[in-house]
């Protein structure tokens, strides 16, 4: 990850950045998960989740369903890793998603990384289920900056 150097990141800029990428739209999948897609439309695939308390997430601590996760996709499973063994950040996985590429991270941990790494972990999300066209057009144009 790159390090931080904005401000620290908010639940907020979450749908902001998703909303800023090119052909998303925020739906729903599993049945009635909020779900940022792209491409728009019934072809999309879901690159951030808001994902609902279950029992398969649990605050160690408490024993507490977590209310908060997201969870964001990944490329694949070196990307995965990245993300959960690096200390600095607050992301990890649960048994429930062991051989799905995708992260979890609670929203009121999202303060723990700045906004640039955010936006960067959206942006590999996004890339990871985005039409290779689209992707590749995004890449070329450079991502704006959120």
């Amino acid at each position: 990850m790159t390090p931080s150097t904005g401000r620290p990141a908010r639940p907020e800029d979450v749908d902001a950045i998703c909303a800023a990428l090119p052909s998303t739209e925020l739906g729903t999948s599993w049945g009635d998960v909020p779900t940022w897609k792209v491409p728009a439309g019934e072809k999309g695939r879901g690159f951030v989740l808001y994902r609902h308390p279950h029992s398969s997430a649990v605050d160690p601590d408490t024993g507490e369903q977590y209310d908060d996760l997201l969870v964001l996709r990944t490329a694949d499973a070196a990307d995965k890793a990245a993300l959960v063994d690096d200390d600095s950040t607050p992301f990890f996985t649960i048994d429930h998603f062991r051989s799905y590429n995708a992260v979890l991270v609670q929203q009121s941990r999202l303060g723990e990384i700045g906004l640039d790494e955010l936006t960067e972990v959206i942006h590999e999300a996004w890339l990871a289920v985005a039409p290779k066209r689209l992707a590749k057009q995004f890449l070329a144009d450079g991502p704006a900056d959120g």
